[in-house]
């Protein structure tokens, strides 16, 4: 038997079956995610239509100052604040939290500084002292370890005595600034409905227009609040914890054993635990809480791998405890583990990179096998636009979106895997970069930024993946009867220019 026939068998009984049946695979998962989107957006617009803002939900009443009690009837809240070197942006959280409209004897703000940099402390110092000669009741905490990173601060945090005379914590990142009524408009749902842990504002970005990474990064995650929060908030009264700009119920964050750093997660860990105890959520879309993207791909890469890596394996250590969990109904323990947890934390991100970045482009050497055109086209056509219309004004962006999304993937992708089969870098925290060039404030401090040479900017990964890919394409346009080597073209373009380090600041 020759060489080219020994290959045409082996690509008949092995190869081509092995293929169709990765197709198969993807093409389930494909309506799946399908379905899931649809579910979303349906109970969004629901929500739209019929106008199901929180406060028709549940309970609201602005506070207001008692005559006989004066101040006291205001519940104690805690603010806090951590950080880790945040040289550009730690003015901005602590001088937004001290502006906070609220009783200053019903307030603390606690700065939870886990600065390495003598000078970067020293400036915290500072701040605190200025806002401390102003009335405000603030404490800045450092403790001699950064073990647990985020969350171990936050932990260390709680163990302080004036924490037990705090009812509610507010918690905010280094570089979101809340509107000084951010108090006044959130604490009112937990004084008023006392089945409701979590108080969820949305996220505005001051540097969205920084630059084309930027943009990308602003329609994603407006989809996130649009859809994930606000249809998970309606329809569950459950979603995950974003980690800032939200309020804790202090009971209800103690009940199901406050922070733990066994992820890179801790806010998602916290927020399933304290929702198995069947506690409430609620996600307020008018709410907004100005923060920053980041700028530069390097720093977006490493945050996309805590994000995907995180969630993948708080699932992997979960999953057992959510299934013996009894507190909590039968639909909402299906949900948090298939909706929330296995489709938009696990597969969705196999599907996008594996699908469109592999299965597609190496479908051209396989023209006996058919990809059906609503997999391809009239399914991520509508993914595609739900996506969209939550960032109108960047509409027009969609195809640059779809081909950014493409190549995250593949970053989400690996840190899923490292997440789910606990990898070297699964605890990995790497601190995301802030510039604080966008934001306007004769508060910042001269930016230093980073200057990368010609090789750190080279991305291997991405190189490989973008010249297979431009392969695939120029072999379809040769040899193939489609039209796919148009997309494939633009995709490898996509993995290329991101591989060269042309992508953010």
């Amino acid at each position: 038997m020759t060489t080219m026939m020994w290959w045409r068998e082996m690509r008949s009984l092995l190869i081509v079956p092995m293929f169709k049946c990765l197709v198969a695979i993807c093409l389930v998962i494909s309506l799946l995610v399908f379905v899931e989107s649809l579910y979303m957006n349906i109970v969004v617009i629901y929500v739209k239509l019929f106008k199901r803002k929180p406060e028709k939900i549940y309970k609201w009443e602005a506070m207001q100052e008692d005559m006989e009690l004066g101040n006291q009837n205001f519940p104690m809240v805690l603010v806090q604040i951590p950080m880790y070197n945040e040289r550009e942006v730690f003015q901005l959280s602590i001088g937004a939290a001290c502006r906070l409209i609220w009783p200053l004897d019903r307030l603390i703000v606690q700065v939870l500084d886990d600065s390495t940099d003598p000078t970067i402390m020293e400036m915290v110092n500072i701040e605190c002292g200025k806002w401390a000669t102003k009335g405000i009741n603030i404490k800045c905490e450092r403790r001699d370890n950064r073990n647990g990173y985020k969350a171990g601060a936050l932990k260390q945090g709680m163990r302080h005595s004036y924490v037990k005379t705090c009812t509610y914590i507010a918690i905010f990142d280094a570089d979101f600034q809340p509107e000084p009524d951010y108090l006044q408009r959130t604490v009112p749902f937990l004084i008023h409905n006392s089945e409701l842990a979590l108080v969820q504002a949305r996220w505005k970005f001051v540097n969205a227009k920084k630059c084309l990474m930027t943009r990308m990064q602003e329609m994603s995650l407006n989809y996130h609040f649009t859809a994930e929060q606000e249809s998970g908030s309606t329809r569950h009264a459950f979603f995950g914890f974003n980690g800032t700009a939200g309020v804790w119920r202090l009971a209800a964050m103690e009940e199901a054993g406050g922070w733990k750093d066994r992820t890179t997660v801790e806010d998602m860990d916290l927020a399933v635990r304290v929702g198995l105890h069947g506690w409430k959520f609620v996600f307020v879309n008018d709410v907004e809480v100005k923060s920053e993207l980041p700028s530069q791909f390097k720093a977006f890469r490493f945050q996309q791998h805590r994000w995907s890596c995180g969630p993948a394996n708080l699932f992997r250590k979960m999953t057992m405890e959510i299934f013996r969990n009894k507190r909590v109904t039968i639909w909402k323990k299906l949900y948090v583990i298939y909706s929330f947890f296995f489709v938009r934390k696990i597969i969705v991100h196999f599907f996008t990179f594996f699908f469109y970045c592999f299965i597609l482009p190496t479908s051209v050497f396989f023209p006996e096998v058919n990809i059906p055109t609503w997999s391809t086209v009239y399914f991520p056509f509508m993914i595609t636009l739900f996506n969209a219309i939550a960032t109108p004004r960047s509409f027009y962006l969609v195809i640059f979106w779809v081909l950014f999304e493409n190549v995250m993937a593949m970053h989400r992708t690996k840190g899923t895997f490292i997440g789910l089969l606990e990898g070297g870098r699964v605890n990995e925290w790497v601190v995301t970069e802030k510039l604080g060039d966008a934001l306007e404030t004769k508060l910042l401090p001269q930016v230093r930024k980073p200057r990368y040479g010609v090789l750190d900017r080279i991305n291997s990964k991405e190189m490989m993946v973008g010249i297979y890919i431009l392969c695939c394409a120029s072999y379809n346009l040769v040899f193939g009867k489609t039209l796919l080597y148009i997309y494939l073209y633009m995709q490898a373009l996509a993995f290329i220019i991101a591989g060269i380090g042309f992508v953010g600041t």
